[in-house]
């Protein structure tokens, strides 16, 4: 029977990371079904799907990650998942929009705008932040762009009205548009 596991691990940037995990979970007959990677300052973090059909793996994952957390100082975690994966891939349910929010970089950006979203049981499927200097004066500028699903049932209009009441308490610039899945 096939199992899924999540792992995720974080390290300082160096070449070879991807490879370290990719021989993982090869050596550990697994499958690798979904990724998503990036560096975060100077920090490498990875969030990974695998799968496999055999009965020892945790075990041996158990064992991988050890090893990678010794012999190449990066911090690992997995977890067996339940249920299997979709024969094809689940629709959202509802419309699937982008969500940017720019300006002066100032403490409870994600967390409000995070927060007007979940209140309205809008889902957040892809998140990306980044905080840059503005060229000319130096300062902060933080960009949040998310990818999120609107469930069919909730009014759009007045989503983009209680999420515009918060950017400008937070005088900061917001659009929202829809985008194809």
């Amino acid at each position: 029977m096939k199992q899924l596991f999540a792992l995720s691990a974080i390290g300082r940037d160096r070449p070879g990371i991807v490879a370290d995990l990719a021989e993982l979970i090869y050596e550990c007959d697994c499958n690798l079904e979904d990724s998503r990677m990036t560096i975060l300052g100077s920090e490498f973090a990875v969030l990974l799907l695998l799968s496999s059909a055999d009965a020892d793996v945790e075990r041996r994952l158990g064992a991988g990650c050890k090893r990678l957390e010794w012999e190449k100082r990066l911090t690992v975690f997995f977890r067996p998942l339940e249920g299997d994966l979709p024969a094809q891939p689940v629709a959202p349910h509802g419309t699937t929009m982008e969500c940017v929010v720019s300006g002066v970089d100032k403490a409870g950006i994600v967390a409000r705008v995070a927060r007007t979203l979940a209140s309205e049981r809008v889902n957040i499927t892809d998140l990306h932040a980044r905080s840059r200097p503005e060229p000319e004066s130096g300062t902060p500028i933080y960009t949040l762009r998310m990818r999120i699903v609107v469930p069919r049932e909730v009014d759009r209009r007045l989503l983009r009205a209680r999420l515009e009441q918060v950017a400008a308490e937070l005088r900061v610039d917001l659009t929202l548009e829809e985008r194809p899945e």
